[in-house]
């Protein structure tokens, strides 16, 4: 079981409330003593719990404001536009302003929904993406909580989400909401398979399901260890969040809003903030699995690397909303059951091999695993995208050569002359 002293934000808040003698508080805290008196070390512990929590929230709170501004920013970018410039320098306040409209607006609800569900389902949407962070490491020693299954607890309340879309719809009782949450009922099977599978490759070589553990044994990040198994998480995470080009779930062009339709004021408001959190929780999980989690090189600090590496994950997923069109809901079940669960399965096979030739790698053989993976992503992308690519079809397309070529003699005469 691991220590809760390993955190630093348990050790500080801790040992500046509690009077205990634990050896692990000595030299620790704020006033270098308790600030309650003896006997009530289980009331420093209820409130340290308090304490970093709602700190933990209000920094969700601030990041999921930053990237708002910073996706529109990027988005302006890319689309060769400016972006928010109006509210504070830059458009930082403009995240704000959109708060406060939406805070004011009218929270209306059809006479036809079911109360109770209806005000649930923004809710039940929002406590899963802020349970993923109580199991991130932000840095060394930087954590709320070190479970043993934090890998597997991540990827079951992740897959809560579909729970609230369906809530929302049976709650709007709106045709459009139901083909939203039947949507992403398929969606979240169809991804969910290859996205656990993807994450097996990882567990064979780090032997532990505890982000810490894991980041721990990134010697070499696991991204280039695992290329196909890190391309197969990140495309079905964006799609678990619903992030284009996979948000047919709320698809205006198609199903007005989806399960969003009858939503407003704060209730549409924390579905919004739901899934901006579940996307900065989901790039601390590749940041973890992946990227290496907080490894880097001094002085820069352990936290600031593990933000940067989140930021940059941040910014692929904006680059690929840039560029890429919304997917058919046909086009995204085929390239879930027919491309990414089959990229798994040829990851597992590789990884099975190579573990049995080298069982603990060092620095140096996981290299030569990697020179190998690389070959086979590279290969598997071409092989895949070749069999399951658009067709080239000349008849369709109107590209058939006629079989008789006029000459510029034969060529009808243009008419000529003014005309009234």
């Amino acid at each position: 079981m691991p220590d809760p002293f390993d955190s630093i934000l348990y050790k500080y808040v801790y040992c500046t409330l509690s009077s205990t003698d634990d050896v692990a508080c000595v030299g620790s805290g704020l006033f270098g003593g308790g600030l309650l008196p003896g006997g009530l070390e289980w009331l420093a512990y209820v409130l340290t719990a308090v304490t970093i929590v709602a700190v933990l929230i209000n920094a969700i709170l601030g990041g999921v404001l930053m990237m708002i501004w910073g996706e529109r920013r990027l988005l302006g970018r890319f689309q060769g536009r400016t972006g928010p410039n109006r509210w504070g320098p830059f458009g930082l306040l403009t995240p704000i302003a959109d708060a406060v409209k939406t805070m004011f607006k009218e929270d209306v609800m059809p006479t036809v929904s079911d109360r109770l569900v209806f005000t649930a389902a923004p809710i039940l949407m929002l406590f899963p993406a802020l349970l993923i962070y109580a199991v991130l490491p932000f840095g060394a020693g930087t954590w709320l909580a070190d479970i043993n299954v934090a890998l597997l607890f991540i990827i079951a309340i992740g897959g809560a989400n579909v729970l609230a879309i369906v809530a929302a719809a049976l709650g709007s009782g709106n045709r459009y909401a139901m083909f939203s949450a039947m949507r992403s009922v398929a969606m979240l099977i169809s991804y969910e398979i290859p996205l656990v599978i993807s994450l097996i490759g990882v567990l064979m070589l780090s032997g532990s399901l505890s982000l810490v553990a894991i980041v721990n044994a990134q010697t070499l990040p696991f991204f280039i260890v695992q290329p196909l198994g890190f391309f197969v998480f990140l495309v079905a995470s964006m799609a678990e969040l619903n992030r284009t080009p996979f948000d047919v779930a709320e698809a205006e062009s198609e199903i007005v809003a989806g399960y969003m339709t009858d939503y407003s004021s704060m209730k549409f408001g924390l579905f919004f903030l739901s899934e901006f959190a579940a996307t900065i929780a989901t790039s601390g999980v590749i940041t973890a699995v992946f990227l290496g989690g907080w490894h880097g090189f001094d002085p820069i600090p352990s936290q600031i690397w593990f933000i940067g590496k989140m930021v940059a994950v941040l910014a692929v997923i904006v680059w690929i909303r840039a560029s890429w069109p919304r997917l058919r809901i046909d086009q995204i079940m085929n390239f879930a059951w027919k491309a990414l669960f089959e990229l798994t399965l040829i990851n597992l096979v590789v990884s099975g091999i190579l573990l049995l030739i080298w069982p603990s790698p060092s620095t140096t053989e996981l290299w030569y695993m990697a020179g190998i993976n690389w070959v086979v992503f590279l290969a598997s992308i071409y092989i895949f995208g070749k069999v399951l690519g658009p067709k080239h079809d000349p008849v369709k397309a109107g590209n058939i050569q006629p079989d008789v070529t006029l000459s510029d003699s034969d060529a009808p005469a243009l008419p000529t002359g003014g005309g009234n």
